[in-house]
């Protein structure tokens, strides 16, 4: 049945969707689900969100594991540190001296001091928070077509690990134009890595190489980082851990990832739960559903449930397999007035505040008055509409109604992207804590 009303988020937890006795129980998970954020590294500077208010939000008390995006490959496929537009940022991840109010510490950088940026905000972070597991991530849509060369002979698979452990493991920075950097500087903010290709022997990114060989070199590029990290794990007295970002597509599935073996070398992999759809299409639909909504008009009918059958179905263990939310919506504009706005056509991506037919949480939250807000409780979505412009977005509601088809399907948690989309007072996170526990 779909609903509407005038937006009023904060809603309360709802049943489970009608369509979810189309796919069998499994297990619950266990006690301690796994509750993963991305913290981006440009959040800091047109959204304003820093480190700091991973604490203020209450969300790093929530949170088992943080991801900081993105470690770039340059064209050999190792690690690397510049400060170029479109290449890397530098001044961001360890040079940036922050003031007081925005310090976790509420000290502010010294101009000379050896780690400024995120990387010393997430070491303050994890001081108070000890139990807050952080990981370097690597790629992303932008940044993944060098994994191709990285991955392509045992020799670049490991220089490409090395580079990676040296740089990022070891904390090795460089000094580019300014104080940072040294040796060992960074030593201790990561407790492992997480890859994030798109994707292995499938289309991603412009550039991206798609090469059928990448199937099985994936696999060997995680046995590298494997040995590698066993071996600088034993030489610190630590164990590293390694997770992957991991298609919503089947196709995806098959073509990239020799299965069971991926996951017999990964610690858990977190997989896409959103951009199912968006202005990238040119008839509206939902982002992040559960169940294929009736009516659907594309051929793929993606869903959430479609994905998580697929990776089981490949050999992947419930238990890691985490599920990933968004924190942010996906707009169309020039959309007619039928059938409330879904499945209709669009004249493009809605305008937004960073980037079009984007919009984070709070800023949809912040202007959803004007907008009505609608649910399919069946398939497990909803969406905004005002005659003209359509949002496909999650609120706690929809995020609560995720975490309780995760449990039930027995997987190993909730992954967010990204944590900067959430409110001030930490909105979604908040929602997620409370439904996975």
């Amino acid at each position: 049945m779909l609903l509407a009303a005038i937006l009023a988020l904060g809603l309360p937890a709802l049943a489970a969707p009608a369509g979810a006795a189309d796919t069998p129980a499994a297990p619950q998970p266990q006690a301690a689900a796994r509750k993963v954020g991305y913290f981006t590294q440009w959040s800091i500077y047109d959204r304003n969100y820093f480190v700091k208010n991973l604490d203020t939000s209450g969300a790093a008390g929530q949170l088992t594991h943080l991801n900081y995006a993105f470690g770039n490959l340059n064209a050999g496929g190792k690690c690397f540190q510049v400060n170029q537009a479109g290449e890397g940022d530098a001044w961001a991840d360890y040079q940036r001296r922050f003031t007081a109010e925005q310090t976790v510490n509420g000290t502010a950088d010294a101009y000379d001091q050896p780690l400024a940026g995120n990387l010393n905000q997430l070491k303050q972070l994890k001081a108070k928070h000890p139990g807050l597991k952080v990981y370097i991530s690597f790629g992303g849509w932008t940044w993944s077509k060098n994994f191709h060369a990285a991955a392509a002979t045992p020799e670049s698979r490991a220089a490409h690990v090395k580079s990676c452990i040296d740089m990022w493991i070891r904390g090795n920075l460089p000094k580019i134009g300014e104080p940072q950097g040294g040796d060992g500087v960074a030593a201790g903010v990561f407790d492992g890595v997480d890859l994030d290709w798109e994707w292995p022997a499938s289309e991603g990114g412009p550039g991206n190489v798609v090469d059928p060989a990448d199937k099985q070199n994936y696999t060997a590029l995680l046995q590298e980082w494997r040995t590698q990290l066993d071996d600088v794990g034993q030489e610190l007295g630590k164990a590293y851990d390694i997770s992957a970002f991991l298609p919503a597509d089947p196709k995806k599935i098959e073509a990239g990832y020799e299965m069971p073996k991926v996951f017999d070398l990964l610690t858990f992999g977190t997989i896409q739960g959103y951009d199912l759809h968006g202005a990238y299409d040119p008839t509206t639909n939902h982002q992040s559903a559960i169940f294929s909504p009736d009516g659907d008009p594309s051929p793929e009918k993606w869903s959430i449930d479609q994905t998580v059958k697929a990776w089981r179905a490949a050999g992947a263990p419930n238990d890691k397999l985490v599920l990933g939310v968004p924190f942010y919506g996906r707009g169309w504009t020039g959309v007619p007035n039928q059938n409330n706005g879904l499945f209709q056509s669009s004249t493009g991506p809605a305008p937004a505040r960073y980037e079009a037919g984007f919009e984070d949480y709070k800023v949809l939250k912040a202007k959803a008055g004007s907008f009505t807000l609608h649910r399919d409780e069946k398939a497990g979505f909803a969406w905004l509409y005002d005659g003209t412009t359509f949002w496909t977005f999650d609120d706690a509601a929809e995020i609560t109604r995720k975490v309780e088809y995760l449990k039930q399907q027995g997987l190993g948690g909730a992954m967010v992207w990204s944590m900067d989309g959430d409110t001030p007072e930490g909105e979604l996170m908040t929602a997620i804590h409370n439904a996975l526990g």
